[in-house]
């Protein structure tokens, strides 16, 4: 299983709007094959950052099968308008769980 966790710098005053559009976006994603689960996180200190997790069986399920989708345009067009910067996704691995 891999873990991604990707950063949004989302525009000042359009969290509300980036929160109602990530509503319709997790059902696109959640279509994708290799899709186990995710969560979006807003951050307390900081109202323009927000932090999804998205669970994916394989790297490639991300990568390939998500990115280069159809999926993934309808993804993009929805939050895209609340972007203030481009988003940063990283991919980790399991080392250790309690």
């Amino acid at each position: 299983m891999i873990l991604e966790i990707a950063t949004f710098d989302i525009k000042e005053q359009s969290q509300t709007a980036f929160t109602a559009a990530f509503q319709e976006a997790k059902l696109v994603v959640s279509k994708s094959k290799g899709f186990l689960g995710l969560e979006c996180q807003h951050c307390i200190e900081i109202p323009t950052k927000f932090v999804i997790l998205i669970h994916w069986e394989t790297l490639e399920d991300h990568t390939i099968g998500f990115r280069e989708s159809d999926l993934f345009v309808q993804w993009r067009a929805l939050l895209s308008p609340h972007f203030q910067n481009p988003p940063v996704a990283e991919h980790f691995e399991i080392i250790t769980k309690i």
